[in-house]
């Protein structure tokens, strides 16, 4: 088993984008690379146009539990992970490929029930699996990597002073769903169902980069860790305006069960794969889009003009 030499900095010193930092000083560029890594996707020059390009990783046991979710539902939400990468730039996703690792005693019918589910998940989009690799695992290991096209990609690099911040899909539901089950309860279904497949407004990436989003990412980590990606690229402050949100029953009822403030959810759950934007203060947001904060000099993300306190969201390797 390898281990880091005293005083050598581990994965876990530096963290998930620490690592993606100091990976990305040690790889190139070239003519084709027209948006490299920092965002939601890669964007990719070819002879004859250019392509969207994002890779996302799910492990049993850390992202989905076989006793939580049918395969089907982790089909869904594998696609849909990666769909929405591709959404987060403004873009629809047309191709995904699977990398499977798992033990050999696995039935095939689970994977063949899986399968099903990614492609439920692609059609809402139009998108297939055209191909992959598998391999033996001692656990489920899901790699997909999604493939589309763009108009105008919408960059995290774009926010400006004066910009409205405004999401479209859900926020909460699935981290409150995480909560319950985690608790051993199975309800309120919405929040439990919202943790085991997800919902990404697959419409609203298009939307957004065609009524002229400034910035835009997904959120999966959770709405003040994925901002602050925003913040930190577009070199600003981003202050929210907790009035602005409307909590869901089914947070309401898991917040009021496990005795944690129901906004909790809203700013910090992950996995809802909502998309969150920042647009000009003289555009009109598109249909389906809520405004809960604004852009300013500065850096960061407030809340009411005050600091969060507590975790901004999910973070690996802690």
């Amino acid at each position: 088993m390898a281990t880091s030499a005293p005083g050598e900095p581990t994965i876990g010193d530096i963290g998930e984008f620490g690592l993606i930092d100091r990976v990305r000083g040690e790889i190139g560029d070239n003519r084709h690379v027209l948006l490299g890594p920092g965002d939601d996707a890669a964007h990719v020059s070819t002879k004859d146009g250019t392509f969207l390009v994002s890779t996302d990783l799910l492990v049993e046991g850390r992202h989905f539990r076989r006793d939580w979710s049918s395969p089907h539902d982790i089909g869904r939400k594998a696609a849909a992970c990666n769909l929405s990468d591709i959404n987060a730039m403004g873009g629809v996703a047309t191709a995904l490929t699977v990398g499977f690792g798992a033990p050999a005693d696995l039935p095939v019918s689970w994977v063949l029930d899986m399968t099903r589910g990614f492609e439920v998940e692609c059609a809402h989009v139009g998108a297939h699996i055209v191909g992959g690799d598998v391999t033996a695992s001692d656990k489920i290991v899901i790699a997909v990597t999604a493939m589309g096209d763009v108009t105008r990609p919408v960059l995290r690099s774009g926010a400006l002073p004066g910009d409205v911040v405004a999401y479209a899909g859900q926020l909460g539901l699935a981290g409150a769903g995480f909560a319950a089950l985690s608790r051993g309860f199975r309800s309120p279904k919405a929040a439990v169902d919202a943790h085991r497949v997800p919902h990404p407004p697959y419409a609203a990436g298009p939307q957004a980069a065609g009524a002229g989003a400034t910035a835009m990412t997904d959120i999966s980590d959770g709405l003040l860790a994925d901002l602050g990606h925003i913040a930190e690229a577009s070199g600003v402050a981003i202050d929210l305006v907790s009035s602005t949100f409307v909590v869901p029953e089914p947070v309401a009822t898991v917040s009021e069960a496990l005795g944690v403030d129901a906004l909790t959810f809203m700013l910090t759950g992950g996995d809802d794969y909502a998309l969150v934007a920042t647009f000009s203060s003289q555009a009109s947001l598109p249909e389906g889009w809520t405004a809960i904060g604004a852009v300013s000099d500065g850096a960061g993300i407030l809340v009411d003009g005050k600091t969060y306190e507590g975790p901004a969201g999910h973070q690996h390797f802690r």
